[in-house]
Order: structure tokens, then sequence, then C-alpha cells
């Protein structure tokens, strides 16, 4: 079964609107993994205007799933992972002012950047997860980087599923592919929801995990968390 790890950083977003600590973003974690959840996932940013470096230091102590920390490897993020040793690093190619993660990395241009960067966390004991295009390139070039899985970058998959789905997940499934076939897992992310996860899921092989946040999120409001986790629990079987 795929393993769905909930991103958190949108509950951070709706606490940090109003100051104080409501919705409590350690309990929201400690209450997904109780509906289910197998992972948590956050990516704290320069300006904390969601997930704060002093949140994924307090998630640390309550966290019993995978914690999953996505960031951009400058000193402060990798200060960070060397500090809260979590399962996996997840690196990503934002800029610090990025609303939201927009793109995979160039593994073949970042090459001998992102083998450093590895080598050094991989120094901590965390997993290492590349956030990539699926173009089959840029699967190899995370190989060759040191990388222990990669993540997909789903936008452009979402936005065109309801265009035409097999179109949209065929790049998908060839790095998919590639990807085992290289000894890389392979994780994916990004508005992934209810009307495409299955989709994906059924589609590409040895899928370890999904990120998903702001979809889930939303889909709380209305359906409530814990039946929300098990609806998209469900798409994953």
């Amino acid at each position: 079964m795929t393993r769905l790890s909930v991103n958190i950083n949108k509950i951070a977003t709706l606490r940090n609107a109003r100051g104080g600590n409501n919705p409590n973003v350690i309990q929201a974690a400690i209450d997904c993994e109780r509906f289910g959840a197998q992972g948590i996932t956050v990516h704290p940013r320069p300006d904390e205007r969601h997930i704060r470096y002093s949140d994924v230091i307090e998630l640390k102590k309550v966290v019993t799933t995978e914690f999953n920390i996505e960031g951009y490897p400058d000193d402060r993020y990798i200060k960070l992972i060397k500090e809260v040793k979590p399962a996996q690093a997840t690196l990503v190619p934002d800029k610090p002012d990025a609303i939201t993660s927009n793109a995979g990395w160039d593994t073949v241009k970042n090459e001998k950047f992102l083998q450093e960067i590895i080598a050094e966390i991989k120094k901590s004991g965390a997993r290492v997860s590349v956030f990539v295009d699926p173009e089959i390139k840029m699967v190899k070039g995370a190989k060759n980087a040191g990388a222990d899985r990669i993540e997909f970058y789903t936008e452009p998959y979402a936005s065109h599923f309801h265009l035409d789905k097999v179109k949209a997940i065929r790049p998908y499934i060839e790095a998919g592919k590639m990807a085992h076939e290289i000894g890389l897992g392979i994780n994916a992310g990004h508005d992934l929801d209810l009307h495409n996860l299955k989709f994906l899921k059924d589609s590409i092989s040895h899928l370890d995990e999904v990120s998903i946040g702001h979809a889930l999120i939303c889909d709380a409001l209305y359906l409530g968390l814990e039946n929300t986790i098990q609806l998209y629990l469900r798409e994953l079987m």
C-alpha cells in the first residue's frame, strides 16, 4: 500500500493568520496519525509564514510515524535536519519567496551541488528524496547525486487530469519505471486530491508515498479531518 503523509502547513497558515495557538499544529499532527496517516510532512520556509522552525523541533517530540521535512537546502535547513534527524529530508528547488513548489530540480545541472548536500544530510541518518519533474534524465540525475528516492512534482498531472488523464500520467509511468529500475524509491506530491489520486496510484508501479496537504485540509473543512484521511487512505488501497 502506498503510504499517506499529511502535509500540515495549511494548519499552521490558519493558526498564524490570527496569532495564538488555534488550531494547535502539534495536536493536529498527533490527530492525523491517530486517524491513520502514515507520515507527517512539513515545509518550513525562511519567512515562517506557515510552519515555524520551532514547530519542527516540537513536532519531532510527538511524531511517531515517518517525519518528512521538505525545503530548499540552505544552511538553516541543513542545520535543522541535523538537529531533528527526520526519517526523510525532501529537497526542493524553491526560491525563498515562492508561494508553493512549482518545478522539480534540474538534477543534471545541479548534480555536484546535490551530491554535496545529500552526502551531508545522510550523515544525520535521514533518507533523502529529491523533487523532480517526470523526466528520465532528471530521475537518472537524482540517482547520480546520491538520492534514495525521488518525489514527482505532480501539478502538471493534476492540471491536465480532467482533459486527458491517460496522456497526463504517461510521463510519470515512464519515469517511474526508470526510477525503479535504477533503485530509487518513488514519492509523489502537489495538487493530488480525491479525484486524481487513485488513478495516479494505480498507474505508477512501486509508488512508495504521497504527500498531500492543501487539498486534504480543504476537504477536511467539509468532511472532517478523520473522515478525510480515511477517504484518502481508501484511494491508496
